[in-house]
């Protein structure tokens, strides 16, 4: 196959869009996937499909899921306030397995479709203390995924691609900028209203804007 494949998670934020933009730039061939997984702030869903209709990917696709049965996440769970200042350790935003369900279902479509690359838009500078956001998680995900597929065991092994691992906030808007991506469709806040507003107060939107700020770039976020 001649055509260069790959599968990327979209959740609509910034990070996401621009994983899109510097794949797209790579000259790959784009099918983006969203989850509906149960979370409070559903309006990035509508950031995916508008980010992924300006990049112009070919195929953009949303998968149900049901997180928010077994809860324990301030995003799944309503009974749990979304934090607004910063957190030690491992924050209430945490979402168990989130990433790993996320990239195994990812590994299923890429297998379908023979792509054999799979991007995510993990950091490990700003995350907000992830545990599956790290360099280790990612590394460990590709072997277990080279292990368990047909085309992995067949030697059309996997590659789980984190370009934006290493990068500072203010490098990925800079990243984006270069490689066209309109972030005001995008939606980063934990707690977004039906409309997309943001709240400027959970830790994803003090991330963004310090991003924004640190890049010299005005910030297109509106506020509820």
């Amino acid at each position: 196959m001649s055509e260069k494949r790959a599968v990327i998670l979209l959740s609509g934020g910034l990070d996401s869009a621009t994983v899109v933009a510097m794949a797209k730039a790579d000259g790959y061939s784009c099918y983006t996937m969203s989850f509906d997984y149960g979370q409070r702030h559903r309006a990035e869903l509508d950031a995916a499909a508008r980010v992924a209709r300006d990049l112009g990917v070919v195929e953009h696709k949303v998968i149900g899921l049901n997180l928010n049965g077994i809860g324990g996440s301030a995003l799944t769970d309503t009974s749990i306030d979304v934090p607004e200042a910063p957190s030690e350790g491992i924050p209430v935003t945490y979402v168990p397995a989130r990433n790993t369900v996320f990239l195994s279902l990812a590994l299923g479509w890429a297998e379908v479709l023979e792509a054999r690359d799979i991007f995510i838009g993990v950091n490990a500078v700003d995350y907000s203390g992830y545990p599956d956001c790290r360099p280790e998680f990612v590394e460990a995900f590709e072997r277990m995924a080279n292990l368990a597929t047909k085309a992995g065991v067949e030697g059309n092994g996997f590659r789980i691609q984190a370009p934006l691992q290493n990068l500072s906030k203010a490098d990925i808007v800079k990243a984006g900028i270069a490689r066209g991506v309109d972030y005001s469709l995008t939606v980063s806040c934990y707690q977004a209203d039906d409309q997309g507003r943001a709240c400027g107060k959970c830790d994803s939107c003090r991330l963004r804007a310090e991003g924004f700020a640190a890049a010299g770039v005005s910030d297109p976020t509106r506020y509820f």
